[in-house]
């Protein structure tokens, strides 16, 4: 039966049901009309920001709540989903409570009215170490990804990472796919293009520099990474996005 027509999605409260979300104490969760302000948040994300409540939230953006960069780099993913792209379980750099950089998996889509046209978005964001730790029981990856959060920038092999972390090639790749839905490569990928887009908002670096900085170690390659991966060239991405700063 479609929920549309089904009589008790007709007598639901939305906001009793967005209460649900309260439940996801590791989830971080929003809503965004499409000018990029929110109209809803979790009392986790509310947490997160450092405010009571809801009311201190609806009718603010990123740039309230973030740094420029990272504020930005939000925005931008979501008018990327409001255009159609769907974001799934993406690696990506937020701040945590203390202020501290930290690792978070987010995944977006877009929200649709009645007639199908695109009148905002929503997303959830869980923090790595966090959900790794609530999906396994114990740290199966703690480990694997404390080392590459620590080496990325090095050209280290699967199979280096695998004897660090005391298991086979193919355990390790299990637990990744099993956990993380993705290869080990694919992590330490995302690990990198997610620390070059920083750079290029944060720095001058040459594209050159923020290849190596990353742990990319030939520029063509990584410029091909970084397109697959944001859609368009380093080179235009900051030309768009970068934050202004002094040499």
């Amino acid at each position: 039966m479609d929920l549309v027509t089904n009589d008790l999605f007709k007598q639901i409260n939305v906001d009793q049901l967005l209460k649900m979300f309260d439940l996801f104490p590791e989830a971080l969760v929003w809503v965004k009309d499409n000018q990029y302000r929110f109209v809803y948040a979790n009392q986790n994300f509310i947490t997160h920001t450092g405010l009571k409540s809801l009311a201190e939230i609806i009718g603010k953006t990123d740039h309230d709540f973030s740094p420029v960069h990272i504020a930005k780099q939000f925005i931008r993913d979501d008018a990327k989903v409001m255009a159609g792209q769907t974001i799934n379980e993406r690696l990506e750099i937020n701040i945590n409570q203390c202020g501290e950089i930290a690792w978070y998996t987010t995944s977006k889509r877009a929200i649709t009215n009645i007639k199908g046209a695109v009148i905002g978005s929503f997303g959830i964001s869980r923090h790595l170490q966090k959900s790794v730790a609530a999906l396994t029981g114990v740290e199966v990856l703690k480990e694997p990804i404390d080392y590459i959060r620590k080496n990325y920038k090095e050209n280290f092999t699967i199979k280096e990472l695998a004897q660090y972390s005391y298991l086979s090639v193919s355990a390790l790749e299990r637990r990744f796919k099993k956990y993380l839905s993705k290869t080990p490569k694919q992590f330490i990928n995302e690990i990198r293009l997610e620390n070059a887009r920083r750079l290029l908002l944060e720095t001058n670096m040459q594209i050159s520099q923020v290849a190596d900085n990353s742990g990319f170690f030939d520029c063509s390659y990584f410029s091909k990474q970084f397109r697959l991966f944001f859609g368009e060239l380093p080179s235009d991405f900051r030309k768009n996005y970068r934050v202004k700063v002094k040499d």
